[in-house]
């Protein structure tokens, strides 16, 4: 079983950075991919930035060039960097993981294990 644990949301104004941080936690091989998706209040959860087999780093359009994904090195961490935010960025952000899916679709259903969620209010 996989545990996940976001931190690192907050309240910023419109421009401002924010990173955030899951790290997790039991059994998880190379196999495993992880990513971070957002829930803007009422709407569905949607990827955001993932990491895909092999390392490969997969974003949204509208967060290419805002947010960054990166690892941390003992592989069990990851960490998105949300730069420019704007207010559109407001939702509560998830930490997720499974195996690496064969193409990247941004869809929630790829996943299974998940964190509680952080919170990024963006005004």
């Amino acid at each position: 079983d996989v545990q996940l644990v976001e931190s690192g949301g907050g309240s910023v104004e419109v421009g401002g950075s924010l990173r955030l941080t899951c790290t997790a936690s039991g059994t998880m091989d190379s196999r495993y991919c992880m990513g971070w998706f957002r829930q803007p209040p009422g709407a569905e959860r949607a990827g955001v930035a993932t990491f895909g087999r092999g390392g490969s780093r997969h974003y949204v359009d509208s967060v290419k060039g805002r947010f960054t994904i990166s690892q941390g090195s003992a592989k069990n961490s990851i960490y998105l960097r949300l730069d420019d935010l704007k207010p559109e960025d407001t939702a509560v952000y998830y930490c997720a993981a499974d195996v690496c899916p064969v193409i990247q679709r941004f869809m929630s259903t790829d996943y299974v294990y998940w964190g509680q969620g952080t919170q990024v209010t963006v005004s």
